[in-house]
């Protein structure tokens, strides 16, 4: 296996456009297919092939990369791919699917005699469109040489978690992370709604907390996104949040671990979404401390 690849991107909302683009300019062969065919036709001009047909962009692939919504739509396309797929390919899954979703796609990887991969990744538009993602990962080490060129073109670096894709190990790291991702955007999403409510100048805040533990650099992202009314393009949108909140509730629920936070947010995240921000950023969250108008720009 030499460093030059070729893989098929499945997927190519906000990540997957990002993760293909990053491959090709890396010299990779991509091959591309989205639901939406408008979404995926701009990457022709990197480079990209773009396929009618999941079966039709994986046919040929050292490498197959899911990016899609959630485990049940990478099952459904991956099982309309089926006809193109050869035994040996490595899967490289990278959608946050969940642990319960793990199952099946672990089975039909098996089923296929595909070489599987479990690599959620962290990160958002920004970093995917930098090749800056951090990617989590786990598979057996005989094989990686095929994989290790792909997380190397999307990411910073790539985090080892386990021999086996199966057991979802990766998964379960990022499901822990989104967690406090989670709790940290709907947190700036409340204490800005709380300073609106009582009059207070959110500079204020971000003075007294300046420099201090309290402050992160995130908090100042997300609010900042808010304040400055940037909530789109979303680097994350609100509804891909509330989906990813449900997986780690999901995840709690079978671990016998009570998640109050967890619930909160994803209570909060549902919520802006029926008032209307769910393609928008996630740090629109905040409009959910607010009835109706009451939180409006």
């Amino acid at each position: 296996m030499t460093d030059t690849v070729t893989v098929s991107v499945l997927g190519t909302g906000i990540m997957g456009a990002a993760m293909a683009r990053n491959l090709a300019r890396a010299g990779h062969a991509v091959r591309v297919w989205n639901r939406t065919r408008a979404k995926a036709e701009p990457l022709a001009a990197e480079g990209a092939y773009v396929a009618d047909s999941p079966a039709d962009a994986v046919r040929g692939a050292d490498v197959v990369l899911t990016v899609l919504h959630d485990g049940a739509a990478v099952l459904e396309v991956m099982r309309q791919a089926a006809p193109g797929l050869r035994a040996g390919t490595a899967w490289a899954q990278s959608t946050t699917a969940g642990l319960e979703a793990m199952e099946g796609l672990a089975g039909f990887a098996r089923e296929r005699g595909l070489v599987f991969y479990d690599a959620p990744v962290l990160g958002t538009r920004e970093p995917a469109e930098a090749g800056k993602l951090v990617v989590l990962a786990a598979g057996p080490s005989e094989g990686r040489e095929a994989v290790a060129p792909v997380f190397d073109a999307v990411g910073a670096r790539t985090v080892w978690t386990g021999e086996d894709g199966a057991e979802g190990s990766a998964t379960r790291l990022k499901l822990v992370a989104n967690s406090w991702v989670l709790a940290v955007t709907n947190a700036t999403g409340e204490v800005l709604a709380l300073a609106k409510g009582l009059g207070v100048d959110p500079a204020d805040f971000f003075d007294a907390i300046g420099g201090g533990p309290l402050d992160m650099g995130y908090l100042r992202t997300k609010a900042a996104l808010v304040l400055e009314d940037r909530l789109s393009p979303a680097s994350f949108a609100v509804s891909t949040a509330a989906k990813d909140a449900r997986l780690v509730l999901e995840a709690a629920e079978r671990a016998g671990v009570r998640l109050d936070v967890a619930a909160a947010s994803a209570e909060r995240l549902a919520r802006a979404a029926e008032l209307g921000h769910g393609d928008e950023d996630m740090a629109a969250a905040y409009y959910a401390g607010f009835d109706g108008a009451g939180g409006e720009r």
